[in-house]
């Protein structure tokens, strides 16, 4: 039987495409859906874009039939506009004024015309969810491009040898993975060879069909080393000018910002691989926005980017004060380093960049996609972040752009994942990681 899916606004501005995504069922819109993508499409940034996408879309589809009476979809679903909505099925706590009750009142109202059919409000919204249920609806997140935190690729695989396949391996620096495992890896998988007490590292290079030893691993990236078997991990994928997406997951002080930039200051000045460093964060605030701030761009953006500069002073390894500043002006003044908002990435095409997001899990699917299609020729693209720490209220662990982009690229030559567990910034750090 087919299904009638009404859409909250969070849905489609989260999935400009989301009314693609229902197979051959009914997609619902209700009028005051469509009233708020209209005063959204204003925004700046990403809001802003995604609301337009989804007017486009709408209205291309308004030219094949009328949109109150319904117009069929290429992939045999059927979409409307839905204007009635009966207000005294509200309770009267319930204020009418309220667009999110409003649209409560439009899956009442279809709910009770179609008795017989399975209606499902579908919504990002967590209190929406809960009045929803609350008032015996039949709601839903919205579960496209969800990624199950817990079932995350990894990045590695662990693989007990004998002593003589180990040998083997250590003295030659390459094996066939048929000579250990029933399957074949990943491209661009970790494997960790163990032997009792002994271990080695390697990564499987699909073009040649062979897990081989690492070649930067034990690099020193100006001036910084990989503290942890994880770490050594992320310098071989950063490093490699092969591996054009990097995507580093892991918890609070687990150095995910600081091996990237390291890295990229490697490439960008010192061996001259890529042109320019670019560093962007989304523009999510932790709590409470402070509102607008004084000054010039740069001014605006320093206290958002701080944790940059912080990473940046640890970096120079100078007691001066303000070093990281100084390096930044020097290499900004040299035309080696940009840092800015993600915003302002949107619509560019970056060539011979080494472009690190940071904080990414505050992302959408959308936004990531967006962000990588702005690679040109010779540019990579690292995106670090942890997925329990996220600012955007309509995101979680399980549906954040960062982990919907390490499990999707997963099987891609030119893309590499690693989840880094052992923190090091400090004993308190990894503890208060841990524990809280």
């Amino acid at each position: 039987m087919r299904k009638k899916y009404i859409l909250d606004t969070n849905v489609l501005i989260h999935d400009p495409n989301s009314i693609f995504n229902f197979e051959d069922n009914e997609v619902i819109l209700p009028i005051h859906v469509i009233e708020e993508v209209d005063k959204l499409k204003r925004n700046q940034g990403d809001v802003g874009s995604s609301a337009r996408v989804v007017s486009r879309n709408i209205d291309k589809l308004r030219e094949k039939s009328c949109l109150s009476s319904g117009v069929e979809l290429e992939n045999g679903g059927f979409l409307k506009v839905e204007i009635k909505g009966d207000l005294k099925k509200l309770p009267n706590l319930l204020r009418s004024d309220v667009v999110d009750n409003r649209i409560l009142a439009v899956a009442l109202t279809i709910r009770d015309e179609f008795p017989e059919e399975r209606v499902v409000l579908i919504s990002k919204d967590i209190n929406m969810r809960i009045k929803a249920d609350a008032l015996g609806l039949d709601v839903q997140d919205y579960e496209t491009n969800k990624i199950e935190i817990s079932e995350l690729y990894e990045g590695k695989i662990t693989i007990e040898t004998s002593i003589e396949a180990y040998n083997r391996y250590i003295k030659s620096g390459k094996m066939k993975p048929e000579e250990l495992m029933e399957s074949e890896p990943l491209p661009n998988e970790f494997i960790n060879f163990k032997q009792e007490a002994k271990e080695a590292f390697g990564m499987y290079n699909k073009s040649r069909k062979r897990i081989e030893r690492l070649k930067y691993g034990d690099i020193s990236a100006w001036g910084i080393r990989a503290k942890n078997t994880e770490q050594s991990f992320a310098f071989e994928m950063l490093m490699d000018p092969d591996i054009k997406l990097v995507t580093l997951v892991g918890k609070a002080g687990t150095g995910k910002t600081l091996i990237a930039l390291a890295s990229g200051l490697e490439q960008v000045v010192e061996r001259k691989i890529y042109k320019k460093l670019y560093v962007a964060r989304p523009i999510i605030p932790m709590g409470k926005d402070i509102g607008y701030l004084p000054g010039s761009e740069k001014d605006k953006l320093k206290p958002w980017m701080q944790p940059i500069y912080d990473n940046f002073d640890f970096i120079t390894e100078s007691k001066e004060e303000k070093a990281g500043e100084k390096v930044i002006y020097g290499l900004e003044t040299m035309g080696l380093l940009k840092i800015e908002a993600l915003t302002y990435i949107r619509g560019r095409s970056i060539p011979g960049g080494f472009l690190i997001i940071d904080e990414a899990q505050n992302l959408t699917p959308h936004e990531v996609k967006t962000i990588v299609t702005r690679a040109a020729e010779n540019t990579k693209i690292v995106f670090t972040g942890d997925p329990y720490q996220i600012d955007n209220p309509y995101l979680d662990s399980n549906s954040n752009g960062l982990t919907y982009l390490a499990e999707r690229m997963k099987g891609e030559e030119i893309a590499g994942h690693i989840t880094l567990i052992k923190g090091e910034r400090s004993p308190l750090a990894e503890i208060a990681a841990r524990l809280l």
